[in-house]
């Protein structure tokens, strides 16, 4: 139940923090953000605040911000069709009934010639059984569709997302990942505040029990000064060397209490990841300190060095070193939550963090269907002066969106395996 738990919670915060980058940049700009929703499928909980309808829904693997001229309006008029109209106290059309209009006895049932929703905002028909007089209605910009008794707002098109700058759109659609970076900022800020910041020097921490550096009499506290004869004088030097020289003999020489002493030390050999070789390993944690300034340094150096390590990761997918197998889905991310949660709550953080910074990453790739398959095209239209057809658009993130659904699945089915296997 605890997994259960903080699965939901991180999957929550990760999503939430994602898709409100994008709500506040598009109200920001003025577009009408018509869904923020956590999670696809079905709506589970739904309300309405401020034009954008808050929903969650049954499907833990996403989250999206709906914001007009995405795609398609889901609703056109077209000349004959036969509609109600309902009016404010201004006398503009407030509310248009698609069907079902005898549910409707106070509308006003208009058979349309022309309409224009996005630039005049006008409705040019006849009252049905008379067309003889020509009738021209003016909507008000913040008009519903009624259809199926559910209201949808209408986007005039200095609401929709194509009618703003190019700046204001990359910025709407970058401001997603930019968040989970932010997010992961913070969180490594808040655990830098709890347990503090490494120190530079190579001093130990906690000594894990029955590990090599256990077993060679280090202790809490020891300050590694020389390695092999070599001088130490940062925890990176040290565990480079540690890393690169598994299962052999080593030298090594700490500081304690004022002291040299020297200490013989094996690291126990960790087979890597599949396309990296096996390193060494200790059995070791570095110190930590406390102080406001190495918090929020910490806080940006660790969200940098993660960063780069998932960057690395991912050209070596690119590049073939490293096989679809080693992708993960919601299931195989649940699994290894469930051995996370059980380290800590630190160690659950550290994930978390983790995990924000590989969703910001993965969404600035240029693939269809996401952020950063939508930062192409705009980037395309800042250099060609002119958008691409919104057709051919469409067809890429539409064909995109498939072939991701695809890989999803793959990689699912590779997770429940490796649960059974």
């Amino acid at each position: 139940m605890n997994t259960v738990i903080a699965f939901i919670l991180m999957f929550g915060l990760l999503v939430f923090i994602h898709e409100w980058g994008h709500l506040i940049f598009a109200k920001r700009a003025g577009m009408l953000a018509r869904e923020f929703a956590i999670g696809f499928g079905p709506k589970v909980f739904a309300f309405t605040r401020n034009e954008t309808v808050y929903t969650i829904r049954l499907l833990p693997i996403g989250g999206y911000v709906r914001v007009a001229g995405f795609d398609p309006e889901i609703i056109e008029l077209k000349p004959g069709h036969h509609v109600g109209l309902e009016f404010s106290e201004s006398g503009k059309v407030n509310k248009i009934i698609v069907n079902h209009k005898s549910k409707h006895p106070h509308a006003r049932i208009i058979e349309i010639e022309e309409a224009d929703l996005d630039h005049a905002l006008q409705i040019k028909g006849y009252e049905v059984g008379d067309e003889e007089e020509k009738l021209i209605f003016e909507v008000d910009p913040k008009a519903f569709f009624v259809m199926d008794e559910q209201e949808t707002q209408i986007a005039p098109y200095d609401r929709q997302f194509a009618s703003k700058t190019v700046g204001q759109r990359a910025m709407q659609l970058f401001a997603g990942p930019m968040m989970n970076f932010i997010l992961a900022i913070v969180i490594f800020i808040i655990i830098g505040l709890v347990q503090g910041t490494q120190v530079e020097e190579a001093r130990m921490g906690e000594i894990i029990a029955d590990s090599p550096a256990a077993e060679a009499g280090m202790q809490n506290g020891d300050e590694v000064v020389q390695l092999e004869g070599e001088p130490i004088s940062t925890w990176e030097e040290f565990t480079t060397i540690i890393r690169e020289r598994p299962s052999e003999e080593l030298d090594v020489t700490v500081l304690r209490d004022g002291e040299e002493v020297t200490l013989t030390i094996i690291p126990k050999e960790v087979e890597g990841v599949e396309g990296q070789e096996s390193f060494g390993q200790i059995g070791v944690y570095p110190a930590y300190e406390k102080s406001i300034l190495g918090t929020v340094t910490y806080g940006f150096s660790k969200t940098y060095e993660t960063t780069k390590l998932i960057l690395t990761n991912l050209g070596m997918l690119i590049s073939g070193q490293l096989s679809l197998d080693a992708l993960s889905g919601p299931v195989g991310i649940y699994d290894a939550t469930d051995q996370i949660v059980q380290t800590g709550f630190t160690n659950f953080l550290l994930w978390t963090a983790m995990l924000s910074i590989n969703l910001g990453i993965v969404n600035l790739v240029p693939l269809p269907a996401l952020d950063g398959g939508r930062l192409l095209f705009v980037g395309i239209e800042a250099v060609r002066g002119k958008p691409i057809a919104p057709e051919k658009e469409g067809l890429f993130h539409f064909v995109g969106f498939a072939l991701l659904m695809l890989l999803m699945i793959i990689v699912t089915w590779n997770d429940i395996q490796r649960l059974f296997l």
